[in-house]
């Protein structure tokens, strides 16, 4: 199962999802921001590579939707309503993730 990780910039929230969630079995996990200034700027290729598409915020699945529509059509996008309030690997937005995460994907951790 791959796993796309979305927020702005891909410095905070998406680069810890991509942490986590590559811990899990059978999870492989990428994170990247819209913002051209991004790290790991989202690109076709990683929307093709997804099988679920996770944003942090509205404004993100809008930007991901307007701009990847025609490669969406038999992907799962997900807002995860996660505010840019959390530094990365914050134990509060780790445990966000989890929570959200789990209730779209089934995941087992790799312990």
């Amino acid at each position: 199962m791959n796993l796309l990780f979305v927020c702005s910039e891909n410095r905070l929230r998406s680069p810890t999802g991509e942490e986590v969630f590559s811990k899990y079995e059978g999870i492989h996990a990428i994170g990247a921001g819209t913002n051209a200034d991004a790290e790991t700027v989202i690109s076709g290729d990683l929307v093709e590579w997804a099988d679920v598409i996770f944003v942090m915020e509205k404004t993100h699945k809008n930007k991901v939707s307007k701009k990847f529509k025609d490669l969406l059509h038999a992907k799962k996008l997900v807002c995860l309503d996660i505010p840019d309030n959390y530094d990365r690997m914050d134990p509060e937005l780790i445990r966000i993730l989890q929570n959200r995460v789990a209730k779209h994907v089934r995941v087992r951790q790799v312990i």
